[in-house]
């Protein structure tokens, strides 16, 4: 796929005018100077010397510590860093060690923690909620509790822990006016033998103020942090979180261990938020994000590339507005919300409100609650390259307020264009769950698209210039203005919901496999009915293994053409082409795999050459 400046950016090492480089280390004092011989003890003493060019590099050791920096970077390519010593394993943690357990009965030990433990935030008093939360069965806190790098669950109520444990261990906490008493299951340990700790800070990496631009963050562990629900109404804070700034690069961290969010791109803070969801009120949110300075000149512009974020309760990447023009690439994201705590509109490995011109590509996301959900102004926006298999949102049977069904890799909420969908392999029960319209699916290996336009019709949304944010009006969620082109279809699949459709649809190239039906406005489908790939995913050692079989003939019994802008032509309701960020012409001529494919008659799906056996797909 021809790509845009901004893409190709992200494929090279981001340069960095070279100022002075500080050291940290568990051993210095930050009555140091900083130097390698003479290393500062905590991070932020080093952040608070570091100016625009400066690099930080910290060795190895657990910080325990919320890492705020005071100032960015003044352009892209002189920006504070903040890097891991390379090949030392660095650890930034919201959480503190607890001693001191005395065994109640079974399995369950108590500590009782003094409240000024926790300084000026308990998370164990911290109860999640916010707009378009949902929780009608329990009450769930943003306090946690941690065996040997094991999170525990916690319980709706103290006797369920005194009980043996069974399962996950529990743990329950009781928050008096001087104490926080915490009951855990510990089975077969002695606590008091082993490394536990419950987090006390709500973020490990995340300025206070807005408008810190340009930083690098690179190499961490950052784990155990306690913020809160992060609907797009409020400041979506985060383990590591840019609140509301530019030019973030985010790269090679693992991130884990948050009772909410793993990784902000998202909004600032105001007085408006969680006062009860409501549309109108959302568009009055835009309305202050475009006065806060959402535009292209100021926001946005992250890279956020090779982390691995996992084992966060509501959402892996977060981003209402602050992800507009930037770059999520070939991360790893899984396991997030499968501890079903509680539900709301906000869950998925992927959360994005407004990402305009953003490139989400060659991710590999599983294990969610919901692989991706892009909602509201997903203009310009490029889903490419992605590995989407077992999200299943059917475990808890209800995300918040909307049917979950058979779990979904891609939801698509009240948008209206252009999106691109392309090369992408999604395999769970759900592929695409389309309250939307405006979007052009290409070469992609799909099982089950589900579309839902008249529960969403009412609602209208706003639609923006081209690869800017201003508003240019609002417009209902009504059927079509969909383009399918080039994919291969897996049981169970049908197109069948658009057969009629109240705006114009353009498909063609499309191979429908066994259980899988087409749309009866493709005329040409072709239907190899008998023939099942039967692809499975099997994960080995970290990588990613597809097996799948391909019919060679699916070549020459129909002839497909390569897929330009120019094919696909524009979005209805914004009249904007499909095209890259900066304007230049797409087409997809290169496959999953960024091999070539043929340019007058392309094979379908996400692999130029017939997939058959097993194939490595990830990494790449």
């Amino acid at each position: 796929m021809i790509t845009s400046p901004v893409v190709a950016q992200s494929s090279r090492k981001i340069s960095n005018v070279k100022g002075k480089e500080y050291h940290v280390s568990v051993k210095g004092s930050d009555e140091n100077e900083g130097s390698l011989k003479k290393p500062f003890k905590t991070i932020m003493a080093a952040a608070n010397k570091a100016a625009a060019g400066d690099i930080i590099t910290v060795h190895t050791g657990i910080y325990r510590e919320t890492v705020a920096p005071p100032r960015g970077g003044e352009s892209a390519s002189k920006r504070i860093t903040y890097q891991a010593a390379k090949g030392e394993k660095v650890i930034i943690t919201g959480s503190e060690p607890v001693t001191g357990w005395t065994r109640e009965q079974n399995d369950t030990w108590k500590a009782v923690i003094p409240n000024t433990f926790f300084g000026g935030y308990n998370p164990f008093g911290d109860l999640i909620t916010g707009d378009w939360f949902h929780s009608p069965e329990r009450t769930t806190h943003t306090g946690s509790v941690y065996l040997d790098d094991q999170w525990l669950k916690e319980a709706t109520a103290l006797d369920r822990v005194l009980k043996p444990a069974e399962g996950n261990p529990l743990f329950f906490a009781e928050v008096g006016s001087e104490n926080t008493i915490v009951h855990a299951q510990f089975p077969g340990k002695n606590p008091n033998q082993s490394q536990v700790e419950v987090n006390v800070r709500q973020t490990v990496f995340y300025p206070t103020k807005n408008f810190i631009n340009y930083i690098t963050v690179r190499g961490f562990i950052l784990q155990n942090a306690a913020p809160n629900w992060a609907p797009p109404t409020i400041e979506q804070k985060a383990i590591i979180g840019t609140n509301w700034s530019k030019g973030w690069v985010i790269e090679e961290n693992l991130i884990r261990n948050s009772a909410c969010s793993g990784l902000s791109l998202g909004k600032y803070g105001d007085d408006w938020g969680n006062n009860g969801p409501g549309y109108k009120d959302w568009n009055l949110t835009i309305e202050r994000a475009l006065g806060k300075g959402w535009n292209k000149d100021s926001i946005g512009h992250h890279l956020v590339r090779n982390n691995e974020i996992r084992e966060c309760d509501e959402v892996g990447i977060v981003g209402a507005f602050g992800g507009a023009f930037s770059i999520i690439e070939r991360n790893h994201i899984h396991d997030i919300a499968v501890r079903n705590l509680y539900g709301g509109a906000e869950i998925a490995g992927i959360k994005f409100h407004g990402a305009v011109d953003t490139y989400i590509r060659d991710n590999w996301i599983h294990h969610c609650l919901r692989g991706m959900h892009l909602d509201w102004m997903t203009q310009g926006t490029q889903i490419t390259g992605n590995l989407m298999h077992n999200n299943q949102a059917k475990a808890s049977g209800k995300v918040g307020f909307y049917e979950a069904g058979d779990g979904q890799d891609i939801f698509l909420e009240v948008n209206h264009g252009p999106c691109l969908v392309a090369n992408n392999i999604l395999l769970s029960g759900q592929s695409v769950f389309n309250a939307a319209h405006g979007t052009a699916f290409v070469h992609n290996l799909m099982r089950k698209v589900d579309p839902s336009f008249e529960r969403w019709l009412p609602r209208k949304t706003p639609y923006l210039v081209p690869h800017g944010t201003a508003i240019v009006g609002q417009y209902d969620n009504r059927s079509g203005d969909d383009r399918f082109i080039n994919n291969i279809f897996i049981a169970p699949s049908t197109l069948k919901h658009y057969d009629t459709t109240s705006l114009p649809m353009a498909m063609e190239g499309n191979v429908f496999t066994k259980g899988s039906l087409p749309s009866t406005q493709e005329t040409k489908a072709l239907l190899d009915s008998s023939f099942d790939p039967k692809p499975t995913i099997e994960i080995r050692d970290g990588q990613a293994w597809l097996r799948l079989s391909s019919n060679p003939a699916w070549s020459t019994e129909q002839t497909r053409r390569l897929v330009t802008s120019e094919m696909l032509g524009k979005a209805i309701v914004p009249q904007q082409t499909f095209e890259n960020g900066d304007g230049t012409p797409l087409r997809i001529d290169t496959d999953y795999f960024d091999k070539k494919r043929k340019v007058t008659n392309p094979f379908p799906g996400p692999f130029e050459l017939p997939a058959n056996g097993e194939i490595k797909v990830w990494p790449k």
